[in-house]
């Protein structure tokens, strides 16, 4: 297994939340963006993955809230996975 392989399953790990709506959107995106997410580009979705479920959930409702900023285009793309 390579490392961008390993990577992927800790991301999986991270996404096992205690709400289903949130682990159904995140593993979408895990398997839509595999990909791009082995060969680099989870730095953003892992720091966000670091977020509350509570927290994760308002800001799938309303992406553009203003906590949320840092995440907005990253939210976008999940939801749109």
């Amino acid at each position: 297994m390579g490392a961008g392989t390993d990577r992927i399953g800790k991301l999986k790990w991270l996404c096992r939340r205690g709400m289903k709506e949130l682990d159904i959107l995140l593993e979408r995106f895990i398997d839509t963006h595999y990909q791009s997410l082995a060969e680099g580009s989870w730095p953003e979705f892992e720091s966000l993955l670091q977020a509350e479920d509570d927290v994760l959930w308002d800001w799938f409702q309303d992406p553009k809230h203003p906590r949320a900023a840092n995440y907005s285009e990253l939210l976008e793309k999940i939801l749109n996975a």
